[in-house]
């Protein structure tokens, strides 16, 4: 793009960013100041002698200044990450979060009619093992006795383990301009569906709702926000716009982690539920004081706040 064009369309943005630069809140503050880093970047990059760069390593360099200097704020950065930045990367990438549901919804429910009309279709998904292993649970009068057949610890460590390296996998996957990404909550919303019309079927529909969401609320969740990450990642790549391929895939790139780095508390927390307490056999009562919690926190988390945050940043 021409320097002319890019300095068109982004000097107003500049230029308020500039007046407002002593007196805009510091949440704020963090978000223009990466805004800004990515303009430099781009300039730096295509015009690196002009004297649009000059004025954005300036204006970048006034921003870090303010950040910076009340060592306070600084100390804060960790919760400043949750409190701030993850909030408004979702707001504004709530399209894709919606889009990754729907692909997870619809995909559960395509998993569930295949295995209404096929009933060897739970198998071809599941696993003859896991299917044998669950009915032989079933004749023993515990169809969810997998959760406690392991030492806790172990299992704990395996399962949270294992669902941050299936994370990060469906945001990598993203690399394959969101086709890999794509795939990845396809796969996983077909299981949910199959396991869940299978437990119908064998008649443990209640039991395995009120055992398996107590954590399943927090891990399948996540597993969707993981892919909301990995969509942000490949449509960088599909829709560039004003920015080069590359340079919109790093944006893209360093968005997408951010949004998936911060679900690693929240598997932390499935993975001990799942370890710890599914394997207790709590009555409906106890079940449902986690579950709901649980799913309230979701929805005020991943889209009640951060509209929030976004109406707090606009009027700073």
């Amino acid at each position: 793009m021409r320097e002319a064009l890019f300095k068109k369309q982004n000097l107003d943005k500049w230029q308020s960013f500039e007046e407002d630069v002593q007196s805009i809140h510091s949440d704020t503050l963090a978000e223009r100041f990466i805004e800004l880093t990515d303009d430099l970047a781009y300039a730096q990059t295509f015009y690196p002698s002009s004297t649009t760069t000059r004025y954005l390593n300036e204006l970048t360099a006034q921003f870090y200044r303010k950040i910076y200097a009340n060592k306070k704020e600084s100390s804060n950065r960790f919760v400043e990450f949750w409190k701030f930045e993850v909030p408004y990367l979702l707001f504004r990438f709530r399209k894709e979060l919606w889009v990754a549901f729907c692909i997870t919804f619809i995909s559960a429910v395509i998993g569930a009619i295949s295995v209404a009309h096929d009933d060897t279709f739970a198998r071809l998904i599941l696993g003859d093992d896991y299917i044998d292993m669950t009915l032989e649970n079933i004749r023993k009068g515990d169809p969810l006795a997998v959760y406690g057949g392991s030492d806790p610890l172990m299992m704990f460590l395996e399962i949270t383990s294992n669902n941050i390296k299936v994370s990060f996998v469906c945001f990598v996957m993203g690399c394959f301009f969101s086709a890999g990404t794509a795939y990845m909550l396809i796969t996983n919303g077909i299981m949910l569906g199959v396991f869940q019309y299978f437990c119908y079927q064998q008649g443990f529909l209640k039991v395995s709702l009120l055992t398996i969401w107590l954590h399943g609320v927090l891990e399948i969740s996540s597993i969707i926000v993981a892919g909301c990450a990995g969509l942000v990642m490949g449509n960088s790549l599909l829709f560039p716009r004003t920015y080069s391929r590359m340079e919109s895939f790093k944006i893209g790139a360093k968005n997408g982690i951010k949004i998936v780095i911060a679900l690693v508390p929240l598997f932390i927390m499935a993975g001990f539920i799942e370890s710890f307490i599914t394997r207790q056999h709590l009555n409906i009562f106890y079940s449902l004081l986690i579950i709901v919690p649980s799913f309230l926190f979701i929805v005020w988390y991943f889209i009640v706040y951060p509209q929030k945050v976004f109406q707090k940043s606009q009027l700073s």
